[in-house]
């Protein structure tokens, strides 16, 4: 059975809600055939979803087959087809039009060319079924089947959602091990928000859209929709409300929660959802048939679902009971109902303390324990729960309830606790409660107080809520306004520059249009900047400054541009212009990277050199940027990267400009990227133009002899040959490169005398400790300068590299005296007006090596007694070393006490950043200033490394103590000269991106301190730090280098992630080709 041509999903499942009926009823079951519609390039239905959102919301009825027909040809509907792919375990059909219709609703495209198409899906692994829509013959079909006849067909994806649940809305959502607490919105609630109740009882359901809006705006993830009033018709109103929010995009991208006590309102409200929603919810209350009943609709609807711990006795309240009512429940859900384990919610009920009965006191605390306990024996399940009827007890007191909230989240969280019903924006973060409210909370939660309810009432009552400066002349300004133009471009002189572009626009005789002012003394003043950048003789804070200079005056100039424009338009029907720019380029950090301060620097230089530059900032997807390059006609894109996730990334970019055949050349910059890795990896999977760039002032020669007809192939055909040598060189070394075996190097590890050498040091404290608004003033001696002048590019020559030494340079030692002193004015205004924050946590446990991994625990007797709480799995050197050499290989594991020892040990981490930088940037955007925006980050770089420098000091003195008498200087500490190690994952000591989520869920370091992770584990502020403590005397920083297959596959298993994850997180180190 096929449905087929689906544009609203909400008609598919109601079809395929029909079939199962049929097949429960009247017929045997029949294989289902799902195929959706997408309507054009955007990649959605015409109901508004995307793909992978369609096919969370049609899986529930386990279709044989999914995929696309209609609408768009095979060209257009390949990235859609491919997407589909990745996230189901079906097989794919794919039946398109014969291209896209002409202007009289035709078709023109031939079999030859559809079956050309269809047959490159198949040869790619696309497809299973394939065949022909709209426009199409059976010379079409009879072609295509000639086509595929000898292609094999897609082998289905085996795991793509384990361990997720799936939703979706119009876009779709995966909860897994990792997400964080997902917020429910529950202001959509007749019996929880007054303002909702009022509008829906008034019949205004399109204000009432707004109470949504604002729940989505400030966080919901998901959206709890409550009709449940006595006078109210709560089927009715239920459809009309999620009929009214289907119509509001903005609202409907998230999953909804289907929120009754009356199951016929539910079953209203997934009658109308497109998505795959929640129903809030079922129990045992009324025994195994009734909740056989109403699983099986629910299951046949597709939803996820939301089990109360209720049975026929009645609501559990005591751990034990919610244990066994969830356990009980899990086990007729998936034995009998055939539930998948990932969509059954258990809410083991959150009930209100603080009423002054003591049978009350400890229901948050056995909510806790039941959680932790029913997460670790019910695989799979979610836990949810209504947080406001917590602090019931003291409604009409916001900051009370909403602290006692936050707390209970702090705790429910780390015990398993992975989503609720809250009022999304009003959750305060743990540690910004107050703390003598905080304590109140933490009393009356954990039951620690019996006065706890009292003294929290007596605290709602009683708490309402350097070098001489140079003297500047204004000599200059007697000179003709072309000149001043050009001057202050040079200089770098804001203070006169809208006065003079104004001056220069009113001389409506030599300058007609605003136009020609920027072709004119502008462009004039910004060539001679860059010829003096070329040369050397003007660095690059010079030119950012120039480049602020510019855009106040372009600034000036656009409003008049554009009315001009508008003149024009009205006069004549040809609004061409002539561009007056070199050429059109854009750039953009990719998709899950944060970071942009050399990109910003690059996009300023080519800016300054005349190219016009669309920066699409940061975490840019692939469809964004090609999109983006094809709409504006860029000559050139450029993708920046510096996390090694970010090199998987770019070569998807380029093999997707290949498969769409683009020809923009393509140019790759950042800091892990190289020369190597991009002729190896990236050069080969493109066959336009592509080139690593190595710094700004490298840029505008490179773009220049793109786009330079004359010499351009000239240069492409240098590049290719240059490039094929280096890949034919790296390959050479592949094959001499000789390796242990990961046996043998294990065998050849650091040893230690663990029995005789001196044993480890006990930390002052076990667990975290988290440190906010840190004092920056303390900060500032450990900021290390060279990468504060690195990021500027002002690099002194031997002997003067160094700071302070790069200030006697000749070439460079002014203007980098200069930078320096603006960014000591900067850093110190940043600093007294606090606007910026440094944040961080440190903990530490008692730790153990077994192997190549690090083994941790809550306490030093859990050591002997218990499973380890976390692991960190370590990666161990291979390459062989030279002959002569002693040294051993490597693995951070070796600096942990071995678990056969019984000697204790202990491992920290850490985790800092530098909040607030972005909001600075956001208002010297406003100002066109790049030079502060660039300074800026510059600057909180500088400060989180240095607040890593520094509480790495404390660590080692004061809260592990281990070298409490250590008296080092700054320099010595830069020298690394002090005992124990603070490796980062990603970095060489341990490669391995991922070993960041071990941190992130173990210490809390997100809910700590507002540190996260994008989905390529780059940390959000850009300007943060992490790593690992170690410290024995005998460790020391290493780089794990090139690993063979065999570490791969055994480091695999160990963190039980396949082979391909692996290869892709450790692509740079991989000693081998693995394809």
């Amino acid at each position: 059975m096929l449905v087929e041509t689906i544009f609203d999903t909400a008609n598919a499942k109601a079809a395929l809600f029909a079939l199962q009926n049929l097949f429960e009823e009247e017929y045997e079951p029949r294989p289902l055939f799902v195929s959706g519609t997408i309507v054009d390039k955007s990649g959605r239905t015409l109901s508004g979803q995307t793909g992978e959102a369609f096919v969370i919301s049609t899986s529930h009825s386990e279709p044989l087959c999914i995929g696309l027909n209609c609408a768009l040809g095979a060209l257009e509907m390949r990235p859609f087809i491919e997407t589909i792919g990745k996230c189901t375990t079906a097989y794919i059909i794919c039946y398109p039009n014969a291209g896209l219709p002409n202007t009289f609703g035709g078709y023109d495209e031939t079999p030859e060319v559809t079956a050309k198409h269809l047959k490159t899906f198949a040869l790619d692994g696309l497809v299973n079924i394939v065949g022909g829509c709209c426009g199409t013959t059976p010379a079409h079909i009879r072609e295509i089947a000639e086509a595929v006849k000898g292609c094999k067909p897609r082998i289905p994806n085996s795991a793509f959602s384990e361990g997720y649940m799936l939703l979706s809305g119009l876009e779709p959502f995966r909860i897994g091990q990792y997400t964080n607490f997902v917020n429910i919105g529950e202001r959509c609630n007749v019996a929880g928000s007054r303002r909702f109740a009022k509008l829906i009882m008034a019949n205004k359901y399109e204000e009432a859209l707004s109470v949504a809006k604002a729940q989505v705006e400030m966080g919901a993830q998901i959206l709890d929709i409550n009709m449940d009033d006595g006078m109210l018709d709560g089927p009715s109103a239920m459809a009309r409300f999620c009929n009214y929010i289907a119509s509001e995009p903005d609202i409907a991208k998230v999953p909804l929660c289907i929120d009754s006590s009356n199951f016929t309102v539910i079953e209203a409200g997934l009658k109308c959802c497109q998505g795959k929603c929640i129903v809030n919810s079922i129990s045992l209350k009324e025994g195994e048939e009734d909740f056989f009943a109403k699983a099986r609709k629910i299951r046949k609807y597709g939803a996820a679902v939301v089990v109360m711990a209720f049975d026929e006795v009645g609501q559990a309240t005591e751990t034990k009971e919610k244990i066994s009512i969830c356990t009980r429940a899990y086990r007729l859900l998936v034995n009998k109902v055939g539930f998948n384990p990932n969509d059954i919610i258990f809410d083991p009920n959150i009930l209100t303390i603080g009423t002054g009965m003591e049978e009350h006191n400890l229901y948050a605390i056995n909510f806790i324990n039941a959680t932790k306990t029913i997460k670790e024996t019910l695989p799979g399940v979610k836990i949810s729960g209504g947080l406001s009827n917590l602090s019931f007890s003291f409604r009409g007191m916001d900051a009370i309830r909403e602290a006692m909230h936050g707390v209970f989240l702090y705790h429910a969280i780390k015990c398993g606790m992975d989503m609720g019903i809250v009022n999304a924006g009003n959750l305060p973060v743990y540690d910004d409660i107050h703390k003598e409210l905080l304590q109140l909370c933490e009393d009356l939660i954990w039951s620690k107080d019996s006065d706890a309810t009292e003294k929290l009432l007596h605290y709602a009552q009683t708490h309402a809520q350097g070098g001489k400066k140079v003297v500047q002349t204004d000599e200059w300004r007697n000179s003709s306004v072309e000149e001043r133009l050009e001057y202050a471009l040079v200089k770098g002189i804001e203070k006169y520059v809208v006065e003079d572009t104004e001056e220069a626009r009113l001389n409506k005789e030599k300058y007609s249009r605003p136009l020609h002012i920027i072709e004119g003394p502008l462009m004039n003043g910004m060539k001679t900047v860059g010829d003096l950048f070329g040369a050397g003789k003007m660095f690059l804070p010079q030119v950012i400054k120039s480049a602020r200079v510019m855009k106040k005056a372009v600034g000036h100039l656009i409003p008049f541009m554009e009315q001009e424009r508008e003149e024009m338009r009205a006069m004549s029907n040809s609004t061409e212009e002539e561009d007056p720019y070199h050429g059109t380029i854009v750039l953009a950090t990719v998709k899950g990277d944060v970071h942009d301060i050399g990109k910003n620097i690059v996009g300023v230089v080519l800016g300054c050199n005349n190219f016009r530059v669309i920066d699409l900032g940061v975490m840019t997807p692939c469809d964004k940027i090609l999109r983006s390059a094809l709409e504006n006609k860029a000559d050139i894109i450029g993708l920046s990267g510096l996390i090694t996730p970010s090199l998987d990334e770019m070569i998807f970019v380029a093999k997707e400009m290949e498969r769409l055949e683009i020809k923009i050349p393509l140019l790759i910059g950042g800091a892990t990227t190289s020369k190597t890795h991009t002729a190896v990896k990236i050069a080969p999977r493109y066959s336009a133009p592509v080139i690593h760039v190595l710094d700004a002032s490298k840029s505008v020669v490179v773009c220049s002899q793109l786009l330079d007809e004359n010499v351009k192939d000239d240069f492409f055909e240098e590049i290719q040959e240059e490039y094929e040598d280096i890949r034919q060189d790296h390959y050479d070394s592949l094959k001499e490169r000789k390796y242990l075996s990961l046996q043998q190097a294990r065998n050849k590890g650091f040893s230690f005398d663990w029995l005789n050498d001196c044993r480890p040091v006990k930390p002052q404290f076990l667990g975290t400790r988290v440190f906010e608004d840190y004092d920056l003033q303390k900060l500032v001696k450990y900021i290390d300068w060279k990468p504060f002048f690195d990021v500027w590019q002002l690099r002194g020559r031997y002997p003067n590299r160094g700071f302070p030494k790069i200030f006697n340079d000749k070439t460079v030692g002014d203007e980098a005296k200069k930078v320096y002193n603006e960014a000591q004015n900067l850093l110190r205004i940043l600093i007294a007006e606090k606007k910026l924050t440094a944040k961080g946590l440190v903990g530490f446990w008692p730790a153990r090596s077994v192997q190549d991994d690090i083994y941790l625990y809550d306490t030093d007797d859990d050591v002997e007694s218990s499973e380890p709480v976390a692991k960190f799995y370590g990666l161990r050197q291979q390459a062989e070393k030279d002959s002569s050499s002693t040294d051993p290989y490597y693995c951070l594991s070796d600096f942990i006490s071995p678990l056969k020892y019984g000697i204790p040990d202990y491992l920290g981490l850490f985790a800092v950043a530098c909040f607030g930088v972005d909001e600075l940037c956001k208002e010297y955007e406003k100002q066109c200033d790049d030079y502060n925006i660039i300074m800026i980050k510059a600057l909180a770089d500088r400060l989180a490394e240095a607040f890593a420098e520094e509480l790495h000091e404390r660590v080692r003195k004061e809260f592990w103590a281990y070298s409490e008498n250590e008296q080092l200087e700054f320099s010595d500490l830069r020298r690394i000269r002090y005992n124990g190690i603070r490796p980062a994952p990603g970095y060489p000591c341990q490669p391995d991106h991922t070993e960041k989520i071990t941190m992130w869920k173990f210490a809390d370091i997100e809910e700590a301190t507002g540190i996260q992770l994008t989905e390529s584990l780059a940390m959000l502020p850009a300007s943060a730090v992490s790593g690992l403590y170690f410290s024995n005397p005998g460790s020391q920083y290493f780089a794990v280098g090139k690993i063979l297959k065999d570490q791969v596959e055994d480091y695999a298993l160990r963190k039980n992630m396949s082979v391909a994850e692996i290869e892709k997180w450790l692509a740079p180190i991989l000693g081998y080709d693995p394809e």
